[in-house]
Formats: C-alpha cells, sequence, structure tokens
C-alpha cells in the first residue's frame, strides 16, 4: 500500500509511535510517506520505501500564529496526489484529523484526484486534555467522526473519547508497540561502585507530574543510596532541578536530556518511575519493561492495561507517593523481587506489545477502511 502518515516530529508517544509504525510499515513492503513539521525525533535516515515531507508554515504579519492546519491540509493533497496514496493516517487527532478531512475534501471536489481514506489514531491528551476543551470539542468531535477508520491506543482512551466527545462510531483499539529486538536490555558498562538508578523519561509537562518524581525520589533518597536520571526536556525541568537543589539531592541527580540511544539509558536503569496525572498507554513504561526495567507508576488510564500490578510493574494512586517510594525501595534491597518482575515485564512486552504483533493490526484496519465509505 501506499501509506501517509501525518505526525508531530517532537520526543512524544504519539510521533515516536507514528515513526516506528513508519519504520514497520517500510519493512513489510508498503511504501510510506511522512508528513510533519521535521524529521520525527526517530526518524531514520536513507530508509528504502520510507519517505519524509516537510510541512512549510510560512508566517504573516496578518496572523499572531502560523496557520499550521491549512499549510498540512495543502501538503497532504500534494504529496497524495504526486504519490497516488492509499491512505492518510493521521496520529493525533490535533488538527492532523481536521487537516486530513480539509485535504480529502479539496480532492472530492477535483474529479480528476485519487482520494484517499482518512485513519485517525487517538493517542490521549488529543481527547483528555485539548480535544475536551470546549473551544475545540465540537471540531475535534466532527473530524473523528468524518474519518474512514478511528483507532485509540487503549480502552480508556476509546472510553474516555466516547464519554467526553460523545463518540458513537467504531473505534478500533490498537496498542501501542515497540521493536523488541531492538528494546532489549544490553550489557552497558556503569560506574564502578554506583548506587541504583531510578530513571524517569518525559516531555517534562504539567501532566507528568514531575513534582511527585522528586518527592517520591526524596523518599526513596532518605532509605537508600540512589540516583535519579531525568531523560527528555519540557518547562516542567527547570523548576524540578530547582527544588532537587533546594532539597540537598542536587548530587544525586543526572540530566540526561533528549536522547536517541534510549535503549542505552534504560540498560543502565534499576526501576523506572512514571506518577503521571494520566496516561493513555504510557509507551515510556513499555519500553523500560522490554528493557527489563521494573515500572512503578501511576494506576491511571492505560497504564493497567499495560503493567499488571505486582507481577511486571507497581501500581498506586497518584497522590500515594509513599507507596510508590516504598516499593522502589523494595525493588533496590529484593534482588530475588527485582528480578521476577523484570523478567515478567520482558515477557509481557515480547507477547503482547511487539510490532510483529501489532502492526498487521494496523494493516488489517487500513484493508478495512473500504467498509467505513
Amino acid at each position: 500500500m501506499r501509506i501517509g502518515i501525518v505526525c508531530y516530529a517532537s520526543t512524544g508517544g504519539s510521533g515516536i509511535v507514528a515513526t516506528e509504525l513508519a519504520i514497520a510499515l517500510a519493512d513489510r513492503g508498503h511504501e510510506v510517506h511522512v508528513l510533519s513539521t521535521e524529521p520525527p525525533f526517530r526518524f531514520p535516515r536513507n530508509r528504502q520505501s520510507l519517505h519524509f515531507h516537510e510541512v512549510a508554515t510560512p508566517a504573516y504579519p496578518l496572523f499572531r500564529e502560523p496557520q499550521y492546519a491549512l499549510s498540512l491540509a495543502t501538503a497532504i493533497v500534494q504529496v497524495s496526489r504526486h504519490y497516488h496514496l492509499d491512505v492518510v493516517h493521521a496520529l493525533y487527532a490535533v488538527p492532523h484529523a481536521a487537516a486530513a478531512y480539509l485535504a480529502r475534501q479539496i480532492m472530492i471536489a477535483h474529479p480528476t484526484d485519487r482520494v484517499p481514506c482518512v485513519m485517525t489514531t487517538l493517542h490521549g491528551t488529543d481527547i483528555t486534555l485539548v480535544g475536551s476543551d470546549p473551544s475545540y470539542t465540537e471540531t475535534v468531535a466532527f473530524c473523528i467522526d468524518q474519518s474512514d477508520g478511528v483507532t485509540a491506543v487503549s480502552e480508556s482512551l476509546k472510553a474516555d473519547t466516547c464519554q467526553l466527545l460523545g463518540i458513537t462510531r467504531e473505534i478500533r483499539v490498537i496498542p501501542n508497540f515497540l521493536d523488541a529486538a531492538r528494546f532489549a536490555r544490553r550489557d552497558v558498562p556503569r560506574r564502578p561502585g554506583g548506587t541504583p538508578r531510578i530513571v524517569h523519561i518525559s516531555n517534562f509537562r504539567p501532566v507528568k507530574r514531575i513534582g511527585a518524581v522528586v518527592d517520591v525520589f526524596a523518599r526513596v533518597r532518605a532509605q537508600v543510596p540512589a540516583t535519579l536520571v531525568l531523560v527528555g526536556d519540557g518547562p516542567e525541568l527547570a523548576p524540578a532541578r530547582q527544588r532537587l537543589q533546594a532539597l540537598g539531592l542536587g548530587g544525586d541527580v543526572e540530566y540526561a536530556g533528549e536522547r536517541l540511544d534510549i535503549v542505552d539509558v534504560l540498560s543502565q536503569a534499576d526501576v523506572f518511575l512514571l506518577p503521571s496525572a494520566t496516561e493513555s498507554f504510557g509507551l515510556a513504561a513499555l519500553e523500560a519493561m522490554a528493557c527489563e526495567v521494573p515500572v512503578v507508576a501511576s494506576r491511571v488510564g492505560g497504564v493497567p492495561e499495560v503493567i499488571d500490578d505486582g507481577v511486571t510493574g507497581f501500581l498506586h494512586e497518584p497522590e500515594d507517593i509513599g507507596g510508590m517510594a516504598g516499593n522502589i525501595v523494595r525493588l533496590v534491597n529484593e534482588p530475588a523481587l527485582h528480578a521476577r518482575v523484570a523478567a515478567a515485564a520482558r515477557q509481557v512486552a515480547i507477547e503482547r506489545f511487539s510490532a510483529a504483533r501489532i502492526v498487521p493490526m494496523y494493516e488489517a484496519a487500513y484493508a478495512a477502511l473500504s467498509d467505513y465509505r
């Protein structure tokens, strides 16, 4: 098939999944065209059957901000016409589903155009935060309804979409995935005599509750030696750094920034901490699990669909700072517990969330799009 994938280039989960999906589809013989403002964070270079198209959004004095949705719609039309796309897959509804809808209407108005089907994948904050805002709800719900096919990354997100936006149409649940062969623990040297490493990876936005990461680590550090590794960047990182310094923990923290060698980072980790206010899936947690890193996380959204509490990780209510810290200390102090949870986590990542299992679900969803027309 000839597939267009529309995504954000940032380090968030939707952009990462879009890139991994594009790579997997190209490897399976499809012609894939990725449209974004710049090459996504993990986008590979010189990959056969995988192409990138930059969406340029010019700035004009009349507009207070760039009109990205309009530029994207035009780019979708141009790429669809030139490469005869079968499917346009919009990952993250806002504004990608709207741009795809507008592009399709433009092409319908031209009888000579071959109009592609539109698939929209819902990822989380496009529904729970942005899409549910009264300023956007009507448009987001309309564009979802107008898509030929809709998927969500978890049962939790599917339920939220139906409740918050009043969506009644069919939504397929296709979970996030990873390349289980690539995301596997490696023999990466660690600092001799180094302390246990607690890793947090995110875009450091308020929903990730970086303050809770600091609180949990402070409680852990009061009981055992440990190092906190913060991977990524975002608005909440600077306040967290200041608070850690104020607590006297600055010397126990590593700031890794945005990293492409995430498997190496996870291969040095002992525990992964994810105390988010909401997570529609928790891709970072899945990547940790695949690298045999036990996860301690909030029991929110789709996370319980990924982590079996007490078996492949530990789940707590978001406010249970003490409980999260307690289980991190247990994992650090009890090697047998750590080994059991790490092995179970890896097994689940392979059996339930590998690309080999999930990507064919997307192929089947593409093939079924004609049923919606």
